[in-house]
């Protein structure tokens, strides 16, 4: 082993300093990760701090260990030899690299650009594009994580979010009006059915009453049961329920059709089978004169 380091000069005065270089730079991390933490974290962990300290976080890690890699490298002479001459001589090299660059900076600059303006943040409720709608968990200086509601991570590189449509669920008001729709046939009473849909869509335990007073003196429902359409089997009834937050919404439409379900067949109140009527023509005989 000490041949192998002669071989490649590095002393022990050199071993030193690449020593000092990792804990100085572990050290660092370190201690501006707590003071990240003790300025973005202090204020309840809010939305937008929580976004700013994981991303300053990642950032400084990435940050940190540049440099200390950097350091390194010009410490031990061999690899300051070997990297000057990979950077003063080879002209394509440098040049190959730049490109594969390129994209690393742009998903850098968009990073900033999220944490800057705030489409989102960590602990958003967010669908991006086509990906399937997830919570964000963290944003690095690379990528942004989603966290699906099957607990899959979806790793979407931030200048691929900054080309794509977002829908943002939670950036300034989570309360959420979910659509329970379901259909009766044309012989159930009409009125009956939304009476039954209002009252049990009323007295689920996370339904939200949005109404103002103004609503509410003038005798608004608080919720609204219409008949939105006259389909070719059914008659197509819509629920507008609130709920505090996009889950809590989801969930909330889940137990009601489990209930609605369950009231309908109590009061007699039909869900109808698609249904199709055929006509079959007569072949028509035609007779010998």
């Amino acid at each position: 082993m000490k041949e192998f380091l002669n071989e490649m000069g590095i002393s022990a005065l050199v071993l030193l300093k690449v020593a000092l270089i990792v804990a100085g730079a572990f050290v660092a991390e370190r201690l501006i990760r707590k003071a990240l933490r003790r300025l973005y974290l202090r204020s309840g962990q809010g939305y937008e701090d929580r976004t700013r300290y994981r991303f300053f976080r990642n950032a400084t890690r990435f940050l940190v260990g540049l440099i200390a890699l950097a350091g390194v490298i010009y410490t031990v002479p061999s690899f300051k030899h070997l990297a000057v001459t990979l950077f003063a001589g080879a002209g394509i090299l440098v040049a190959i690299l730049g490109l594969a660059t390129q994209r690393a900076f742009s998903n850098i600059i968009s990073g900033i650009f999220i944490v800057s303006f705030k489409p989102f943040r960590v602990g958003d409720l967010i669908k991006v594009g086509s990906v399937e709608a997830g919570t964000v968990e963290d944003i690095t200086l690379r990528h942004t994580v989603i966290v699906t509601f099957e607990n899959r991570r979806i790793i979407i590189p931030n200048a691929v979010i900054s080309d794509e449509v977002i829908v943002n669920s939670s950036i300034n008001d989570e309360a959420t009006c979910e659509f329970v729709e379901l259909g009766i046939s044309y012989e159930s009473d009409l009125d009956k059915a939304m009476a039954v849909m209002q009252a049990e869509c009323e007295a689920h335990a996370d339904s939200l009453d949005k109404r103002t007073p103004e609503d509410i003196k003038r005798g608004a429902p608080k919720v609204l049961v219409r008949l939105i359409r006259i389909e070719d089997s059914a008659l197509l009834l819509r629920a507008y329920v609130w709920a505090k937050d996009p889950v809590t919404s989801r969930q909330m439409h889940y137990d009601l059709n489990r209930s609605i379900k369950l009231r309908f067949d109590r009061e007699g109140i039909v869900i109808p089978y698609p249904q199709r009527t055929v006509h079959i023509a007569t072949p028509i005989t035609v007779k010998n004169a």
